[in-house]
């Protein structure tokens, strides 16, 4: 069977065909278009982005994001962890938010500042 799709490995948008019997990828121009094109048929991954409460800071929420690409098929899983996460104030940029999530490697980690709320 041929899959057709568009590398997003940069800005040329190659448009592939995959043979996902054979592994093998036509249409890409570069070796990382045909290792984008045998990843998305076997393990497709993705880097997830969101945000956990904060309690105690000038922001009730902080961004968070996977430091690596995760496996597509926990991105629901993460998220559903990452609903139960409160962090007291402050968080700094890189704290790791979950280590490990999900026994997957790879940590959840913050992507913003936050400072405690001046007022408490």
């Amino acid at each position: 069977m041929i899959k057709e799709m568009i590398c997003i490995n940069c800005p040329r948008g190659c448009h592939l065909e995959v043979d996902t019997e054979k592994l093998t990828v036509k249409g890409n121009t570069c070796p990382r278009g045909a290792a984008y094109g045998i990843s998305e048929v076997t393990n497709p991954v993705r880097t997830v982005t969101s945000t956990v409460k904060v309690v105690g800071g000038e922001f009730a929420r902080v961004s968070v994001k996977t430091n690596k690409p995760i496996s597509k098929k926990l991105i629901f899983e993460v998220m559903k962890a990452l609903d139960s996460v409160e962090l007291k104030a402050p968080v700094k940029i890189g704290d790791i938010v979950i280590k490990n999530v999900l026994e997957s490697g790879v940590d959840i980690v913050a992507t913003k500042n936050i400072l405690p709320n001046k007022e408490d």
